[in-house]
């Protein structure tokens, strides 16, 4: 919840924020499912790869409020995946996932378009302020 008792995964109306996490380790999707179920955010599907993201943003684009992104992904990596979801929706809204010391690919994901990251390991509350600081 943030500092006035609101949970971060809902919006002012009370609807829950609909989330898709893309990211090739079971591990952090797990652990991202967790944090965000437990903040009220609604997480609407997963994927493996970048190619995958793009596909079930593309079938799921009018049910999606916040993408979660991993940058270094096999098939297709994360800033590939970014510009293809961008050009479906020119103002989604991305948070890349990065590991520690790769700021240079992150800038170039802020750079094409990401609204935010977060660095792993993930910090709960540091994944909750990066996507709260989105809506």
């Amino acid at each position: 919840m943030d500092e006035t008792g609101a949970s971060y995964g809902v919006n002012k109306n009370g609807v829950p924020y609909k989330v898709l996490i893309v990211d090739d380790s079971i591990f952090v999707q797990k652990q991202l499912r967790q944090i965000l179920l437990a903040e009220g955010f609604e997480v609407i599907e997963t994927a493996t790869d970048g190619a995958e993201g793009v596909e079930k943003y593309r079938q799921l684009k009018d049910k999606i409020d916040v993408v979660t992104m991993d940058i270094t992904m096999p098939n297709m990596d994360g800033i590939t995946a970014l510009t293809k979801i961008i050009e479906i929706n020119p103002n989604v809204k991305v948070v890349m996932i990065s590991a520690l010391g790769r700021e240079d690919l992150v800038k170039k994901a802020l750079m094409a378009g990401a609204k935010n990251y977060i660095v792993k390991p993930l910090d709960r509350k540091k994944v909750l302020e990066r996507l709260a600081s989105i809506f």
